[in-house]
């Protein structure tokens, strides 16, 4: 999906503050990265585009609780009754006050199980947002820089990060809690956390990664080759997460949400590398659909065609003193009624064919004041039927293949086909 993804500096919001920022337009390459003020900072490439925040990992504090059962949670239960629960769940744990701390639940969170809460300065969070708002750039989503559960590799996995002077290591999916740790990077730590060269060979060894500044630092003290990871994949790689940090107070409407989502899984479906087999399948299928519709098209085309000769032949073989053919129906039912006059015969359509059915067919009292003929149609006057008498009437008709309806007080019949 195209998103522009930025990274929130450490400190509050001001007129010089600056953001690195990530513009990617199917969520997994980078089509640019730079450092910008707010109000420089570009838009999504596409439409339909998000715009991503991500805390960076030392912002915040990762916290895991045993949530009482019953609690509704989920984005329309994220009440001040359940801020109130964490505050007492978390209270103990904190340094700062709970009152000035944001929190936000993990994805999936049910009540009764254990879950992972992420804590953060909310002042500082909310400046932020409302800064880039005010800016144009209002946030779709807020994302940890790492959050708790499995990796990718299903192990444990080391992102070293920070500065030559004060490296940093992010040690990702440890323990059963599957939980996140930032340390110094050093020998002493990594005895500590059990991740020397000389831990069990059974186990898999951690998949290391590292910021081109401390790539050299982190092989040399773990003795090991890294795969460089920078800032700008970090920021990828989270803005695919299930996390959004934007809860209770700072969460959107069900409205904003639905929007955004809609919006979201739209440009994914337009854009992401990993619907392009399905982008292929609907296009082929379109177009197999388009094929076959010109097809089917063409087919009957051609069969109205054939259709067309057939009568324009049978009307030159039945009658070959035609020799312009212009309507071929209307031209072979003139021919008839000129063989039926030089015959001597009569139609269905001329008066005594109409009067002799009308006359079996109306009751035996009623006779008709007027009669007004026209070729196809006989106008009864002063005929009046009840309505069962004109059921009878309409349906011996309808069997010597006459039709009959009231117009203007007159009984108009009509041989069948008579437009």
């Amino acid at each position: 999906m195209s998103s522009l993804i930025l990274t929130l500096p450490l400190t509050p919001p001001g007129i010089a503050t600056k953001y690195s920022y990530t513009l990617t337009s199917d969520g997994h390459t980078a089509t640019d990265h730079a450092r910008a003020a707010a109000a420089l900072l570009p838009e999504p490439s596409r439409p339909g585009g998000e715009v991503v925040a991500m805390v960076p990992i030392s912002a915040l504090s990762w916290q895991r609780v045993q949530l009482p059962p019953g609690i509704p949670l989920g984005p329309n239960h994220q009440t001040p009754r359940l801020r109130s629960i964490l505050e007492g769940l978390l209270e103990d744990r904190l340094l700062d006050d709970p009152a000035q701390l944001h929190f936000a639940l993990q994805p999936g969170a049910e009540a009764g199980s254990p879950v992972w809460v992420a804590v953060c300065d909310r002042s500082w969070l909310r400046d932020n947002l409302q800064a880039l708002e005010a800016a144009g750039r209002a946030v779709s989503r807020v994302v940890p820089e790492f959050a708790p559960g499995p990796t990718a590799s299903g192990t444990t996995e080391i992102c070293a990060l920070g500065s030559p002077s004060e490296p940093q290591m992010i040690l990702c999916g440890q323990g059963p809690d599957q939980s996140v740790t930032m340390l110094p990077l050093s020998a002493a730590v990594l005895a500590l956390a059990g991740l020397t060269s000389t831990t069990d060979d059974d186990a898999p060894a951690p998949v290391v990664r590292a910021d081109p500044a401390v790539a050299e630092v982190a092989e040399r003290t773990l003795g090991r080759q890294v795969t460089l990871h920078t800032a700008t994949q970090r920021a990828l790689d989270a803005a695919r997460g299930d996390w959004d940090l934007a809860q209770f107070e700072l969460a959107s409407t069900s409205r904003i949400r639905a929007m955004r989502k809609a919006g979201t899984a739209a440009s994914a479906l337009l854009y992401a590398p990993q619907w392009r087999a399905a982008r292929w399948a609907a296009a082929l299928l379109v177009g197999v659909h388009l094929v076959g519709l010109n097809l089917w098209a063409w087919q009957e085309k051609q069969a109205l065609a054939a259709k067309q000769v057939a009568v324009r032949n049978a009307l030159t073989t039945t009658f070959p003193q035609v020799k312009v053919v212009v309507d071929a129906p209307v031209q072979m039912e003139r021919e008839l009624g000129l063989l039926r006059q030089k015959a001597g015969s009569v139609s269905p359509r001329d008066l005594e064919p109409l009067m002799a059915a009308v006359g079996a067919s109306l009751p035996d009292d009623r006779v008709p004041t007027a009669l007004e003929f026209a070729p196809g149609e006989l106008r009864l006057r002063g005929v009046t039927l009840a309505p069962d008498e004109e059921s009878v009437f309409n349906t011996r008709l309808q069997a010597a293949g006459y039709s009959a309806r009231t117009e203007d007080g007159t009984l108009l019949v009509r041989a069948e086909g008579t437009p």
